[in-house]
């Protein structure tokens, strides 16, 4: 059984070493937003779609990318059960190229009925600030609203990077909910390299 762990409404709350947490705020859209032309200098950028039986591909970019920002959920899963998420035609998974190589991930999630859930929106940090970062989330938001959904949402947390909530508002997302996540720290298990994120540094 996984640990319980009480966390207090105020103060502070000593973790168990080996934990991680993270404030996650959640955020949503039940319409779409006004589009917003691509920036310049984006020409260069393509979707590319995954094979869904290409988990190693899936996972190579998925480590590019967030091991800077301690993306380990799909690390830790077990090879069966992510096999089971990407054969389902109801989630679509795409590799951002530039330069022929896989440089960014998007991936959307329909399986709830009305619904689409951005699971994963990365890019790699080469790219960052170039304007990449709109021209993926106008191709996230042609894509979701192209189906028949009512609600839009994403969920981000205090270790992905510091401008994600601001940029999610930026593109039509409302916050509305807030929370506390604990987890076993993916470094301590082999799932990520014990010297990723150093920024959150590792206690055993």
């Amino acid at each position: 059984m996984p640990e319980t762990i009480a966390i207090s409404l105020n103060g502070t709350t000593d973790l168990p070493a080996g934990k991680i947490a993270a404030v996650v705020t959640s955020l949503e859209m039940l319409r779409p937003p006004e589009r917003r032309a691509d920036p310049p200098g984006v020409e260069g950028f393509c979707l590319e779609e995954i094979g869904r039986a290409d988990v190693a591909r899936y996972l190579s970019v998925y480590r590019l990318l967030g091991e800077r920002w301690m993306w380990f959920s799909r690390l830790v899963k077990p090879v069966e059960e992510l096999q089971a998420i990407l054969s389902d035609p109801a989630v679509e998974f795409f590799a951002v190229r530039f330069a022929e190589r896989d440089i960014g991930l998007l991936e959307l999630d329909f399986r709830q009925a009305g619904e689409c859930e951005l699971v994963f929106f990365g890019l790699e940090e080469s790219v960052v600030g170039k304007g990449a970062g709109r021209w993926l989330m106008n191709r996230a938001l042609e894509r979701a609203w192209a189906r028949p959904i009512g609600r839009f949402w994403v969920h981000t947390c205090t270790l992905d990077h510091q401008g994600a909530v601001e940029f999610y508002q930026r593109s039509g997302f409302t916050a509305f909910k807030r929370g506390v996540e604990v987890a076993d720290d993916p470094r301590l298990c082999g799932a990520m390299p014990r010297s990723a994120v150093p920024h959150h540094p590792v206690i055993d």
